[in-house]
């Protein structure tokens, strides 16, 4: 029989958190974070970290165990979610991840293959210069020409994820994009549930314009001078997440702090409706719109219990 495991999706600031633990509660499910900043100490605000109090009695994984120097990725990912399950199931509990970074679900749900593209080489290293000589766009026109399809699911500026596709393509002459959808097509080892919850767009937007600026209020600026002042590279995984990028560079002096939140509330609007896009692009999952079904969260969480029951998730 193949083990349980439940899925919560959904855009930044979509009310995930507060879905999750209800959820969690009725059901004795431990949560597994599969957000690519949450992993990371001293980085709370800016990632809308879960604190202690809100966990209310929940157990959490791969929570706040990195510091912020180290490499994190898909890979490391996969890996240590897979660890953490695995005790999950020993304690005879349903692992629930629950996040908004699609391609780390779909590594798990999927048990997708890294191995050919796991190891550095010479390639990624001249490949992590020409990006440092010639900057983020001339990499991803390199993308372009070789897997257009990933070159439009993949930020222009997110080098290690065209590094990725770029070397993948050098090592096995196939496309990422076709590695990826050939990987999706597997049948799941799990037997599962995967919810998408969704809203609005403009109400979700003013939710995210809300929260922005409630980082600010919360010293988001202070903690990111904490970490510059650390020593932690502009150039590091940590780094790289919305609000720190912008406010690293403000404070060398690229430009104004009122611009600096004016782009991160921009890039965390473009950043949620990417993530839209990439759930719509999966299979067998079950939509909860707020706009349709409503905000209240007994009805959200007697939804989702009615539809496990249905996948004889439960019983």
């Amino acid at each position: 029989m193949k083990k349980p495991l439940i899925i919560l999706a959904g855009p930044t600031a979509v009310g995930k958190t507060k879905a999750s633990i209800g959820l969690a509660k009725r059901i004795g499910a431990e949560i597994i974070s599969a957000d690519s900043m949450q992993v990371y100490k001293h980085m709370d605000i800016g990632s809308a970290k879960i604190t202690r109090s809100e966990m209310s009695g929940i157990s959490h994984h791969l929570i706040d165990i990195l510091e912020p120097e180290e490499e994190f990725n898909v890979v490391r990912f996969q890996k240590m979610a897979l660890e953490e399950m695995e005790q999950i199931y020993e304690k005879g509990k349903i692992p629930l991840i629950v996040g908004g970074t699609g391609f780390y679900i779909q590594s798990v749900l999927y048990n997708i293959d890294f191995t050919e593209n796991d190891s550095p080489n010479d390639y990624r290293k001249k490949l992590e210069i020409l990006a440092k000589e010639k900057g983020a766009e001339y990499l991803h026109t390199m993308l372009t020409e070789v897997d257009p399809k990933s070159a439009l699911q993949i930020h222009t500026n997110n080098i290690k994820r065209t590094i990725r596709a770029l070397e993948f393509y050098h090592q096995t002459g196939m496309k990422i994009s076709e590695h990826n959808e050939a990987e999706r097509e597997k049948e799941s080892p799990y037997q599962y549930a995967y919810f998408v919850l969704t809203d609005d767009r403009a109400k979700l937007y003013e939710r995210i314009d809300r929260r922005v600026d409630l980082m600010m209020e919360s010293g988001l600026e202070e903690e990111v001078r904490f970490l510059k002042d650390r020593g932690v590279s502009s150039t590091s995984t940590a780094m790289q997440g919305l609000g720190y990028k912008e406010l690293y560079a403000y404070m060398n002096g690229e430009y104004s702090l009122e611009e600096a939140v004016r782009i991160i509330k921009r890039d965390t609007r473009h950043f949620a409706k990417r993530q839209l896009t990439w759930f719509k692009r999966e299979k067998d999952v079950t939509w909860i719109d707020r706009a349709v079904i409503g905000d209240d969260e007994e009805h959200i969480l007697d939804f989702m219990i009615e539809e496990l029951r249905k996948k004889q998730i439960l019983v």
